[in-house]
């Protein structure tokens, strides 16, 4: 018989302000993480206080902001109203407390709930806002968001404006490390949505004089087939282009936040250009077809914005304005409208973009028997578990269910997979299992996605031919041996999806596995090195002679061993290709032919394998 709980006074507590928002972070910043991923949480708090200094600039106050990052401490100096000095307190520790409630103060502002810079005070280790206002400047601290010290006010001739200066709390985010690529291409995202703006980063100038254009030009994988459409209007701003890469890719904004996981206006976007481009050529083409290589930016300015998640990153808004018009309805109308006549006026424009749809369709034509052919492989294939030992997680709920906590392990030969097999959690990751290396992919086309074997049926396991959409697994992570056989075939599988399925990187989904180096122990006590430096340190700690061991490969780690290192203390290195890195040209220099260029990189960096033995094992 099941003990019967208690149920009475006792069980009801009340949580202060700061203890809700340490309790359940989840619900403020998303996930926590340590800044491998772009959207983990110390790039959530920077955003939230970095969002208060663009809605002082959109309000035309200040048109520069000053951002510092050194030893994990972030500052942000802005040069706008300053808070009002008697309510400075108030404003980063009081829920519900905020000058956004008052629309006249702020108008088609990002922050309208009056919880962001809370939270990144009650997260943070050490919390300092100082406000320069009216000659004058008041300075509070905080820790974990209680109030250590709150200074008098006193006289300042600084310019006005706001400083805020932040450390995330080791204890909640652990080992974290900001990753300044993340952080600049934030950063340039707002400088691309606030033209005007100056960001002053670590000593670095990020501004942009054209805006979404500029956005595009730095964002492409590969070389524009027709020059970025550049098209503004009241509340709206939009460019567009098209290249030879798979899929469709889109950057959609709200109020200079950008919203990483679309929402309505990304949805109208997608669905205004393929109407208008119907019926610009008056013919119904494929809609896979008008989108293939297709990318766009669209920024919209919208009052009083609902997102589905105090991270803001999904537009879950219908209209415009209280009175205005459904953002359906709004995009559609400036899209049919003005893209139309912008290919009406620059016809050499519209006639490349016809024909890069008509290669999508002779192209999705060509493969139509062999993408049967390849599917009925992959369904056989599964069938026998020949290369997928996928989690319970699909098994149980179906194969286009997707969840955030699901991982797909990619390893090379038995005895590897048969490690991660047997030490994975079984309800959210999985494992497919490579044979041999795979073909170095660049430069072909997606037909040899289907006619080889490996590709298809990872491809199919993944389940991306059609897009990110039905991604079955968030974390795509690479797990091979840290040799020059693995080092390879990392490299093919990552030049296979930046040739193929480039979205998959840079929407941040593709990492490699850490895995040891060196297990150093003694009777008592066992250390993981993941380097050399690492390995001293152990040495250091144990004294005396340690049992040093060398892994070579996964395949000499064991199963109970490995659970150390796909589990929760699992070490992963973000694929990241830099926002102004164009993939064709990154493929050509180091999977092409031959070229002086690279044979000078090779001689210039090369350690052959002897040598880096040689570095691993030295004492």
């Amino acid at each position: 018989m099941a003990e019967e709980t208690t149920y009475d006074e006792s069980n009801i507590k009340t949580l202060k302000w700061n203890e809700h928002i340490r309790l359940r972070p989840g619900m403020y910043i998303g996930k926590l993480g340590d800044g491998t991923a772009f959207d983990d949480g110390i790039y959530i708090l920077l955003k939230e206080v970095f969002d208060n200094s663009i809605d002082e600039f959109v309000m035309g106050n200040g048109r520069t902001v000053d951002v510092t990052i050194k030893d994990g401490t972030v500052k942000v100096r802005d040069y706008g109203r300053g808070i009002p000095l008697g309510k400075v307190v108030d404003v980063v520790s009081k829920i519900n407390t905020g000058g956004k409630y008052d629309s006249k103060a702020f108008k088609k502002a990002v922050g309208l709930n009056g919880v962001g810079t809370k939270a990144v005070n009650a997260l943070s280790s050490y919390f300092k806002v100082e406000s320069f206002r009216d000659g004058q400047v008041k300075v509070a601290e905080f820790s974990g968001g209680e109030l250590t010290k709150e200074y008098d006010l006193e006289e300042s001739s600084q310019r006005k404006g706001t400083r805020v200066t932040f450390m995330p709390d080791n204890e909640l985010f652990v080992n974290y490390n900001y990753r300044m690529q993340y952080v600049e291409e934030m950063l340039w995202n707002y400088a691309y949505l606030n033209r005007g703006l100056t960001i002053n980063f670590n000593g670095q100038k990020i501004q942009s004089d054209n805006g979404l254009k500029d956005l595009l030009g730095k964002k492409l994988s590969s070389e524009p087939q027709i020059p970025i459409i550049h098209i503004e209007g009241e509340d709206i701003e939009v460019a567009i282009t098209t290249t030879q890469s798979y899929g469709d890719d889109y950057y959609s904004f709200v109020n200079g936040q950008y919203t990483t996981q679309g929402g309505t206006h990304q949805n109208a976007f997608r669905e205004a250009y393929v109407k208008t481009i119907r019926d610009h050529f008056n013919k119904n083409f494929e809609v896979n077809d008008i989108r293939s290589g297709f990318v766009g930016a669209i920024a919209l300015k919208v009052m009083n914005p609902v997102f589905e998640s105090q991270t803001k990153t999904k537009l879950g808004s219908n209209d415009i304005a209280d009175e205005g018009p459904s953002i359906r309805s709004f995009v559609m109308d400036f899209l049919t409208t003005k893209l139309d006549n912008f290919l009406h006026r620059h016809p050499e424009t519209a006639e490349a973009l016809l024909k890069r749809i008509q290669q999508a369709e002779r192209e999705r034509k060509d493969l139509a028997g062999i993408k049967k052919l390849a599917r009925d492989r992959a369904k056989k294939a599964s069938l026998h578990n020949k290369k997928l030992r996928d989690c319970r997680l699909h098994l149980n709920q179906g194969k286009n269910e997707r969840k955030q906590d699901t991982t797909l392990f990619i390893t090379e030969g038995d005895s590897a997979s048969g490690s991660i097999t047997k030490a994975r959690d079984v309800n959210t990751q999985a494992v497919f299992s490579l044979k041999g290396k795979p073909l170095n992919s660049f430069g072909l086309t997606k037909k040899v996605v289907y006619e080889n074997e490996e590709f298809n049926l990872l491809q199919a396991a993944l389940n991306i031919e059609d897009g990110l959409e039905g991604l079955r697994y968030n974390k795509v992570v690479l797990a091979t041996d840290a040799d020059v056989d693995g080092m390879h075939i990392r490299l093919l599988l990552i030049t296979f999806f930046l040739q193929f399925f480039p979205d998959l990187v840079k929407k941040g989904h593709l990492y490699v596995l850490e895995t040891p180096l060196f297990r150093v122990r003694n009777k008592q006590k066992t250390f993981y090195c993941y380097s050399d430096e690492e390995r001293q340190r152990a040495i250091a700690e144990l004294r005396g002679k340690p049992e040093i061991t060398r892994f070579k490969g996964l395949g000499e780690i064991s199963p109970d061993e490995f659970r150390e290192f796909i589990g929760e203390h699992m070490r992963l290195d973000p694929v990241v290709i830099g926002s102004d890195t164009a993939i064709s040209n990154l493929l050509a220099f180091y999977m092409g032919k031959n070229t002086p260029d690279r044979q000078k990189f090779i001689i210039q960096n090369l350690k052959v394998e002897k040598d880096l033995e040689e570095e691993l094992t030295a004492s």
